[in-house]
């Protein structure tokens, strides 16, 4: 594809003069933008193997991710068809994310094509919530939405380099740095225009270039020249550099005629579900994303009570003796008190029990993130040899005698049929209501509570970045849990060892760079989930804020926005550090903290 690029790239400014509306008769298409990525006109994949920069800086790229919106298609004639309501969202790491799904797209000729990167102040500034589930602009989706904060990034990019020729200066770190460019805010537009004849004939795919080489242009990295980071500040030099080189660094491919994907968005009203009672109202707490709910297993009064029972029932252990809420205590927000979980034999587990509120949003579940729904992971902890170390077999003979549980399968499925996969079900729907957004933090933002100078401080620092050479002297948190359900559910690596002994997502994908990344969890209730960390390593709160302070260890995988500091973390005062503990500590719900 890459050898014919024979396009004239314009930079003009957009004309919106003369917009032509496709009226509801005329012939239409869908069209599928496909997007590749490259360097220096050779497609990469992404995470990317090393390359050499245009600066002469070995470096990799981790992520590219971004919004599209405001497509038009130009005609001879100098008129043209805007493709009105129509947004995408692109992920260069993930391949199910390089198509966008355009529809009714006039059939016609057309002379070049514009877009915008990112979204316009409207859509950039409404409520989130309003997107449903699998929608671009979904948070849960993108990960690019800031969360109370408000707004898009409308383009990450992300990745390491090689930092070894500025070790003079830090002699005593590791050489692999880390950038994160995030280009935001109403003031920092993205435009892409395209010149290049084209025709649409029927459904067909158009495809685009994304060359980061000439993104990066003979940017040097370097954390003392302020080139590693950039949030589209006022003041920010480095924003505008990287936006201007936004538009030249895509190419047009070409359009040709083919089958296009289905990309329809999921409905959350419709279901699927074969349960014996109406689905219960799912309430979104206001300004949170919409969630993608099961359609084959809409949660049901009776169907949550049945989970609800399961759930404390030992029965589903191999020996009778350890139910699901022993390792996912009420009172630790559905968290366990013990560094690594104990099963039925007394054997600890690999890892530390993660708490299980507010699942309902979550992509994907464990701390490698192998399980695809809740389903899988209740059943998986079941017959886990080490957790309850169940055979289904001698599970479902055990219950099936009980004529109060076969009228709870009855009024939850139809009938009195006991199955493991109901029993997985039904745990799926107790799970999903289990929804915690009643915080005094969330009090605070809706107006009955204030927190106090200490708190607020250290709401402050959360969502404020350290970046010295900007005045910002924060504790960066918000990369990694932003939002209103703090967690942006990613694997990372946080720098917790050199090389870790547990490989944590590496073990599901197999790839090196996902070595001893895991989930990242929700500071929601965290006051209550301790010990902490996958392996359940610090004890406290000050010792989690310590290691992000002073303890960060730098192996390759090390996440970016860690990277990109040059030290062993961001460091804060212990009035500070103070500061953000007990911010952490009004994220406490009180359904769960009550005895």
């Amino acid at each position: 594809m890459v050898r014919r690029l024979i396009i004239v790239l314009t930079r003009c400014g957009p004309s919106l003069l003369g917009l032509l509306f496709a009226s509801a008769s005329s012939p239409a298409a869908n069209v599928e933008l496909n997007l590749t990525f490259g360097w220096q006109k050779q497609a990469i994949n992404v995470p990317s193997a090393p390359v050499t920069s245009p600066a002469g800086q070995t470096l990799s790229i981790t992520r590219v991710s971004g919004l599209i919106s405001e497509l038009e298609l130009v005609r001879a004639d100098g008129t043209s068809v805007q493709l009105t309501g129509q947004y995408g969202f692109f992920d260069a790491a993930d391949p199910t994310r390089h198509n966008i799904a355009l529809h009714h797209v006039p059939v016609g000729h057309y002379t070049g094509m514009n877009l915008r990167i990112g979204v316009a102040p409207g859509p950039n500034h409404s409520d989130p919530s309003l997107w449903p589930a699998g929608h671009a602009l979904n948070p849960i989706t993108n990960g690019l939405h800031w969360g109370w904060t408000g707004g898009y990034v409308f383009l990450a990019i992300e990745g390491h380099y090689d930092n070894s020729t500025l070790d003079i200066r830090h002699s005593t770190f590791a050489s692999a740095g880390g950038f994160s460019f995030h280009l935001a805010t109403d003031e920092l537009p993205l435009p892409v225009r395209f010149s290049q004849p084209f025709s649409i004939t029927g459904d067909s795919k158009i495809t685009l270039l994304f060359d980061l080489a000439d993104l990066l242009g003979e940017l040097r990295l370097d954390p003392d020249a302020d080139t590693t980071t950039t949030h589209s500040r006022d003041g920010d030099i480095l924003a505008p550099r990287l936006a201007a080189a936004v538009g030249p660094s895509f190419w047009f491919g070409d359009a040709t005629p083919a089958p296009t994907s289905e990309h329809s968005l999921i409905d959350l009203q419709h279901s699927t579900s074969t349960a014996a009672a109406p689905p219960l109202p799912f309430l979104v707490p206001a300004g949170w994303p919409q969630p993608a709910l099961p359609h084959d297993n809409a949660p049901t009064a009776p169907g949550v009570a049945l989970g609800e029972k399961l759930f404390h029932d030992p029965r589903l252990s191999g020996d009778n003796t350890q139910s699901c809420a022993d390792c996912h205590q009420a009172s630790r927000a559905l968290a366990d008190d013990t560094a690594f979980s104990l099963g039925i034999h007394g054997t600890p587990g690999p890892r530390n029990a993660m708490p299980l509120f507010n699942l309902a949003w979550s992509p994907d579940f464990a701390w490698d993130g192998s399980q695809p729904r809740i389903r899988d992971q209740s059943i998986a902890a079941m017959t886990n040899p080490i957790e309850m170390d169940a055979d289904p077999a001698t599970v479902i003979a055990t219950l099936a005698p009980d004529q109060s549980l076969q009228a709870d399968f009855a009024a939850a499925f139809g009938d009195k049929t006991i199955t493991v996969e109901r029993i997985g079900l039904a745990l799926e729907q107790f799970l999903l209501t289990e929804v915690s957004a009643d915080s005094r933090f969330d009090q605070s933002l809706r107006g009955p509570v204030k927190l106090t100078a200490q708190e607020a401080r250290g709401l402050e620092l959360f969502n404020r970045e350290f970046d010295p050479r900007r005045e910002q002297f924060g504790a960066d948190c918000f990369h990694c849990h932003g939002g209103g359900l703090f967690t942006d559910f990613a694997p990372k690596n946080n720098g917790l060892d050199l090389v870790s002994t547990d490989q944590g997502r590496q073990l599901v994908t197999a790839a090196e760079a996902d070595a001893g990344k895991f989930k990242t969890p929700s500071l929601r209730n965290i006051a209550l989930t301790a010990p902490y960390m996958h392996d359940g390593r610090f004890d406290t709160l000050e010792e989690v804020i310590t290691h992000y302070t002073s303890g960060v260890q730098r192996p390759p995988q090390l996440d970016p926005n860690l990277a990109k500091h040059p030290g062993r973390g961001v460091p804060l005062s212990q009035s500070d550090q103070s500061a953000l503990v007990a911010f952490l500590r009004t994220l406490t719900d009180p359904r769960y903290a009550s005895p």
